[in-house]
């Protein structure tokens, strides 16, 4: 829900893709860590696999977004005139040069 009205009221493509990338992680730790809870304390498994794949979207889902936000800046996708910092430019110049 909270990321639906991130995806709304946020101006530009980059904090629209910080509120979907935040509201999904969260949404899939989160049943994710149900789930090796449920194991564990109601059949008495431990299941380390979904330590992993939790290991695994913390770590792969901010990169993602950092992707698609690069690529976007890229391509020229204009900043909210209101944002007070550009972070992207100077890394953008190393690369190409």
């Amino acid at each position: 829900m909270l990321g639906s009205i991130g995806l709304i009221r946020f101006p530009d493509v980059y904090g629209r893709t910080h509120a979907a990338t935040k509201s999904a992680t969260l949404g899939v730790i989160s049943i994710m860590i149900a789930t090796f809870l449920f194991f564990l304390f109601i059949e008495g498994i431990f299941v380390g696999k979904i330590l992993l794949a939790i290991l695994f979207v913390f770590l792969t889902a901010p990169v993602a977004a950092l992707m698609v936000a690069r690529a976007a800046y890229r391509t020229g996708v204009p900043l909210w005139e209101k944002s007070t910092q550009e972070r992207f430019e100077k890394n953008v110049r190393k690369e190409t040069e």
